[in-house]
């Protein structure tokens, strides 16, 4: 089973908005909700792609209760952790004429001491259950940034794959715990290094820097221009095909569960690679966010190009 963490889920609402301005008033459909956050859009993924997964993390307040209620209508299996604080609400504008995504989204609720201390012991628990552990997205005020760095200590000490998806400090501190895989993009990896990154080798000199910390993979997500793992022995580069997208929203965490998918099926890294990249772009051509057809990746996985870099270093 896969087990994923949500430390601060939200009611994700996306609008289409043609000519958005920032200042001026638009008038739109309804807008489309979603049982969001990063690590609800990666079980999503899984479970389209019939794996077994677990999702749990931080819920509370009547926000709380509406994605427990999702989940349940989707025959999603869920534990999370009930908190007092209400779970936030964040707002996506698409503007399909400029080809523009804006978002706003609320930091989320205050977790008291007492809260982290029965989440630390709740998760603990889980992972009794799982042979992977995917992490994913912002923490809540309150969080203690080194919490992901414990996560990854916990699952080493259980034998446990952890695959971390997360930015700022906490992917900073998150890679002291030595995760199995994190999956920064371009930014992400230029605000870790606190330098710009120029060129592709510039990329991967500051992945291998975060491999030799401990951890064993860097999934570089290049939107459009596909994926770059890096690992500790091997180095590989995915292109993509070019394709109308109808929402990108999600695509990273589909890149992300698919590579997780395709590690518990055993999959070669190379192949790995391929089912991960042909899973975010199945998100992309989609209208819901995090939502892939299995047979539409199937049918993307021999369209994108895995080539060796480190041939020669």
């Amino acid at each position: 089973m896969i087990l994923t963490v949500t430390l601060n889920p939200a009611i994700d609402v996306s609008y289409h908005v043609q000519h958005f301005q920032i200042g001026h008033g638009h008038r739109v459909e309804n807008g489309n909700k979603t049982a969001g956050g990063k690590g609800l859009n990666v079980s999503r993924v899984l479970q389209q792609l019939n794996s077994e997964v677990l999702c749990t993390g931080l819920l509370g307040g009547s926000t709380g209760t509406w994605i427990k209620n999702q989940l349940d209508s989707v025959n999603l299996m869920h534990d999370f952790l009930e908190i007092t604080g209400e779970t936030r609400t964040c707002l996506a504008m698409l503007d399909p004429i400029a080809g523009t995504q804006t978002e706003l989204m609320e930091r989320g609720p205050t977790i008291s001491k007492e809260e982290v201390e029965r989440f630390r012991d709740h998760f603990k628990h889980l992972c009794q259950k799982a042979n992977i552990v995917i992490a994913s997205g912002s923490m809540p005020k309150g969080m203690p940034s080194p919490f992901y760095q414990e996560m990854g200590e916990i699952t080493r000490e259980l034998h446990i794959p952890f695959l971390l998806d997360t930015s700022g400090n906490a992917l900073t501190e998150g890679i002291e715990g030595r995760p199995f895989l994190i999956k920064p993009n371009e930014m992400e990896l230029r605000a870790y290094v606190g330098r710009e990154l120029s060129n592709e080798e510039e990329m991967l000199e500051a992945a291998k820097i975060i491999c030799n910390k401990g951890v064993q993979y860097v999934l570089l997500s290049l939107g459009s221009k596909g994926a770059i793992l890096v690992g500790q022995e091997n180095i590989l580069k995915a292109e993509i095909p070019e394709m109308e997208v109808k929402n990108p929203v999600g695509s990273g965490d589909s890149m992300l569960a698919g590579m997780a998918y395709a590690l518990q099926q055993g999959f070669s890294i190379s192949k790995s690679l391929a089912f991960a990249c042909a899973c975010g772009m199945a998100n992309a051509v989609e209208e819901q966010t995090g939502y892939v057809e299995k047979v539409v990746v199937e049918k993307l996985v021999p369209q994108v190009k895995v080539t060796p870099l480190n041939e020669g270093r």
